[in-house]
């Protein structure tokens, strides 16, 4: 299947028939950042008199809402038919589109995960002063369905966090400076993300070797993360103009190495390691005493990886609750060792078995 892909390619075409010839549930993750149908009225002009460099190009102007709607649910339909059953969408947009979008989304059965707001650090001022200053967007992050086993690296993101669960909501700048694509001095595309967005989202979602789709391509932003974090990218762009910026600008970037591209894994996706197979290995040894972290509790093992609490024998999450009187304990947590006159956890001795073997 993935060899039928054109990946790591930019393809000029309408969206909507680009994804209808690709192969059905064939990319992981798709990343869209649809025109948003500002419905600007005019130009807007800064107080010192400089006209601001908004967006009123072709691509973002819609007939009607129902025009805009219509649009909306033939490329989220067309988007729905080439991810994986297991692959997510994030839809990016403003307070002017973001909400039918969502309602399209829903429409057409994706189940939505998370609204995550993009807080900018740096936002463009309201220089009419009739608002309050518009200081974020909206994503949507989506799966195909509530039972799909999606990727979410949340120990990677937890680690991009200083150790705090990553939050929906995400301070980030906009893209100014040197990251800013230019032709001849002018900005190359009015609405150029910044890369650390698709960094934290790739990063979120999707492992080395995943494809990932972008339907509105711009100036491959999506195309540029993915490729130094050594993911395969389709960009599907219909202005010729843009789709030049962008293969000039993925081709100047340099992968990162496997080493550097190595994330914390998420405890559930580890192999899983049984309590009897320290006790097989000598990690543990039968008759060995194991104990609560305040040393009220103490249990034997056996030499089929049970422990005896009492007149009780059972796994070491069952005689972790039932020591407790409670309905349910992680055993790994619950039980330590004795080791030098310190107490060591016996997960910590799984993690050091994985490593020993090389499964981590």
């Amino acid at each position: 299947m993935v060899s039928k892909l054109p990946l790591d390619r930019v393809l000029v075409e309408d969206c909507i028939a680009a994804m209808n010839a690709l192969p059905a549930k064939s990319v992981d993750m798709i990343f869209a950042d649809p025109p948003y149908n500002l419905q600007l009225g005019g130009d807007l002009w800064r107080p010192e008199g400089g006209m601001v460099d908004a967006v009123d190009d072709a691509w973002d102007k819609f007939d009607s809402f129902a025009t805009y709607d219509r649009f909306t649910r033939e490329w989220l339909a067309a988007a729905r038919r080439v991810l994986k059953d297991d692959g997510t969408i994030w839809v990016i947009g403003s307070y002017h589109n973001i909400f039918r979008v969502g309602a399209s989304l829903q429409d057409l059965g994706y189940w939505i995960l998370n609204d995550i707001v993009w807080r900018k650090s740096n936002p463009m001022p309201n220089f009419k002063g009739t608002r309050f200053t518009n200081a974020h967007e909206t994503m949507i992050w989506c799966s195909k369905s509530e039972d799909a086993r999606y990727t979410f690296n949340y120990h990677a993101m937890k680690a991009l966090n200083e150790d705090l669960q990553m939050r929906s909501d995400w301070v980030l700048p906009i893209c100014t400076g040197g990251e800013r694509v230019k032709v001849e001095g002018v900005k190359a595309h009015p609405t150029q993300k910044p890369e650390a967005l698709l960094y934290r989202i790739i990063m979120a979602c999707t492992q080395p070797g995943d494809v990932i789709l972008d339907p509105f391509f711009g100036s491959g932003t999506t195309g540029a993360v993915a490729k130094l974090l050594d993911r395969r990218f389709i960009g599907i762009e219909r202005e010729e103009k843009y789709a030049k910026v962008a293969r000039k600008r993925i081709d100047a970037v340099t992968p990162m190495s496997n080493e550097a591209l190595s994330v914390m894994a998420s405890k559930r996706a580890q192999p899983r390691i049984p309590f009897g197979t320290l006790v097989e290995t000598g990690m543990v040894k039968p008759g060995a005493e194991l104990v609560d972290l305040s040393r009220k509790y103490r249990a034997r093992v056996r030499a089929d990886g049970s422990l005896a609490l009492g007149d009780s024998a059972g796994s070491i999450h069952q005689m972790g609750a039932r020591a407790q009187g409670q309905p349910s304990c992680n055993g790994w947590t619950f039980w330590h060792v004795e080791d030098a006159g310190k107490l060591v956890p016996i997960d910590a001795m799984r993690q050091q078995y994985r490593e020993t073997v090389g499964t981590a």
